[in-house]
């Protein structure tokens, strides 16, 4: 046990022990050796199989409005919050999803997230059945190898980029260095992509969504995603087809999504996580939180008092795209 996991036990035992939340919101040992899976503490006996490692992915703020029925009778949340996990509770509060006092956040500098898939890629055809953390480096065993892996390398991509590792806001904070990326670096991919001629930004999108297999595991990971009936579950009106027979339905689904999450994504990464697919969701949503940003001079999540960039309007605010210079 970490020095991590021991203050988290801590702290989730002395809410649950006093009565100060109703359920603790964090991460347990998965069945898989590169997996954590989420997990909901309601006994103080039960903080012991609370962790904290770098396969912790969930974005756990996606449980909160499966919960509304605790906040909706005064009942108090406690959640394991990572940078991006704070974030997206700002927006679910902003949202009026949740009230600030219904959650508690148990802060964790998160140094980044390893991509378990690019990991296992690099023990192919080996099957990995165990690995162990010592200090930058992780150990990966399996049936007749060994190898030694170096974190650094093996970072999520939206990790690598993440300008606010720290929580922004927080109850109690479980103290960490962790060193901040620069802002500039986040927009290095998406400046790479509008470099492109429109028709090789379009063929580069097409040929991404065209291995999208309709399962919405992006949009069930995804914590702006709460809409209790999606616009793609509608029956009247039925605003696109169900299969995946159909090119346009495929990229209607991601266009009518990414355009839903403008303004509202922290860019957590849990979309492109979770495809099966190995679609690079997140290059769409991150394009518009860079417009955001660059636009509005806006960034999600951050300020609880402030009102998200599409709900409010300022004479400041930049008019590009809509007027032309005659």
């Amino acid at each position: 046990m970490n020095k991590i996991e021991k203050k988290i036990r801590e702290i989730a035992g002395k809410l649950l022990k006093d009565k100060k939340v109703k359920l603790i919101i964090g991460f347990e040992k998965g069945t898989l050796p590169l997996k954590a899976r989420p997990t909901f503490v309601r006994k103080p006996e039960e903080v012991e199989k609370l962790i904290w490692n770098p396969f912790c992915e969930n974005n756990l703020a996606v449980y909160i409005p499966f919960y509304r029925r605790y906040l909706d009778n005064g009942e108090t949340i406690g959640v394991i919050a990572k940078g991006c996990d704070a974030r997206s509770l700002i927006l679910h509060i902003q949202e009026n999803i949740e009230k600030r006092e219904q959650i508690f956040i148990i802060g964790i500098p998160c140094e980044g997230i390893l991509d378990r898939k690019r990991i296992e890629k690099e023990a192919f055809p080996g099957e990995i059945t165990e690995v162990s953390e010592k200090d930058d480096t992780i150990l990966v065993k399996g049936n007749g190898f060994e190898k030694t892996l170096k974190k650094k390398d093996f970072l999520c991509e939206d990790c690598i980029v993440c300008s606010h590792r720290k929580p922004v806001v927080y109850d109690e904070l479980v103290e960490g260095d962790v060193k901040e990326t620069e802002a500039a670096d986040r927009q290095n991919q998406i400046k790479e992509f509008e470099s492109k001629e429109p028709d090789e930004r379009w063929k580069i999108f097409t040929e991404e969504v065209s291995r999208c297999i309709r399962c919405y595991a992006c949009r069930n990971a995804c914590p702006a995603c709460y809409c209790k009936e999606c616009f793609v579950d509608c029956s009247k009106p039925q605003w696109l087809g169900t299969t995946v027979d159909s090119e346009t339905d495929l990229q209607l689904f991601q266009i009518i999504r990414t355009f839903h999450l403008a303004g509202r994504c922290v860019n957590c990464g849990s979309c492109s996580r979770a495809c099966p697919m190995d679609i690079n969701i997140s290059l769409l949503v991150n394009k518009l939180s860079v417009d955001a940003k660059r636009l509005f001079d806006y960034e999600t999540g951050i300020d609880v008092n402030e009102k998200p960039v599409l709900n409010k309007y300022s004479e400041d605010d930049s008019n590009e795209g809509f007027f032309e210079e005659h």
